[in-house]
C-alpha cells in the first residue's frame, strides 16, 4: 500500500532532491516524479514554487531547532558555541539552505523559540537586554550555522573567468588579490561559501563570544 501523500512527505522529498541536485533542479514536476504522483496532487499541500521554497526553509530551520538541545552549560559561551556549531552541522548537510535563508523568505515561527533560548542564555549569564540585543545583531546568521558572504563567487563560477578576474584584480588591488590567493580553502575545510569555511566560522564565533564576555564583566 502506497504511503499517503502529506505536506511532510512532500517536503522531505524536496529536501532530499535539493541535497542531491541543488535547488535549481527542484520543480513541481520533478518532485512529483520522485514521489510517484501527478504534479497537480502536490498543489493540495504546497500551492506553488514559493510555498515549496518556504517549506524548504521551514524544514531546515525545524531540523536545526530539533538538533539543538535544551541543556545549558554553566558557561554561557560553551552553550552558545555548542548550539551554533550544531546548527552548522545541519547547514553543511544542506549547503543550498543559506542562500534561501538569505533571500527574504518568511521566518518560520519555530525560529523565534530558538532565539528565545539564545536570549534566555544571555540574560541568565548576566547580560542586560540592551547588550543581549546588540549580541543578536553581532551574531547575525551565525546561530543558524552560516555567515553572510562578503564576496561573491561560488560553485557555479567559470574557473577560467575566475582566474582572469583574479589576475585583473592583482594589478588594481594587490592586497585584496593577495588575501584571496592566501585564503583559498583547503579541501578538508568544510565551506558554505567563499567567506564561510568551518575555520572562519569558528574563528568569528569565538571572537564574538570573547568580546561579549568583556561586555558582561565590564558593562558598556
Amino acid at each position: 500500500m502506497r504511503e499517503p501523500l502529506s505536506r511532510e512527505r512532500v517536503l522531505a522529498a524536496a529536501v532530499a532532491l535539493a541535497d542531491a541536485e541543488g535547488v535549481p533542479a527542484l520543480t513541481m514536476r520533478r518532485l512529483a516524479k520522485d514521489l510517484g504522483v501527478e504534479a497537480m496532487s502536490l498543489y493540495h499541500h504546497l500551492p506553488g514554487k514559493d510555498a515549496l521554497l518556504d517549506g524548504l526553509v521551514e524544514s531546515v530551520v525545524g531540523e536545526i531547532v530539533g538538533a539543538v538541545d535544551d541543556e545549558r552549560d554553566d558557561d554561557w559561551q560553551v552553550t552558545l558555541r555548542r548550539w551554533f556549531l550544531t546548527a552548522r552541522e545541519v547547514m553543511l548537510r544542506h549547503p543550498w539552505a543559506p542562500a534561501l535563508l538569505g533571500r527574504g523568505r518568511p521566518v518560520p515561527p519555530v525560529l523565534y523559540l530558538y532565539y528565545e533560548k539564545i536570549l534566555a542564555t544571555l540574560i541568565g549569564a548576566g547580560f542586560s537586554y540592551r547588550i543581549a540585543h546588540r549580541a543578536l545583531h553581532a551574531f547575525g546568521s551565525m546561530p543558524l550555522g552560516f555567515v553572510q558572504e562578503t564576496f561573491g563567487g561560488g560553485d557555479d563560477e567559470d574557473p577560467d573567468a575566475e582566474e582572469a578576474a583574479l589576475a585583473a584584480m592583482a594589478e588594481a588591488m594587490p592586497h585584496l588579490a593577495a588575501m584571496v590567493a592566501a585564503e583559498l580553502h583547503a579541501a578538508t575545510d568544510p565551506t558554505l561559501g567563499w567567506c564561510d569555511s568551518q575555520v572562519e566560522f569558528q574563528f568569528t564565533l569565538d571572537l564574538l563570544l570573547d568580546g561579549l564576555e568583556r561586555c558582561r564583566v565590564e558593562p558598556m
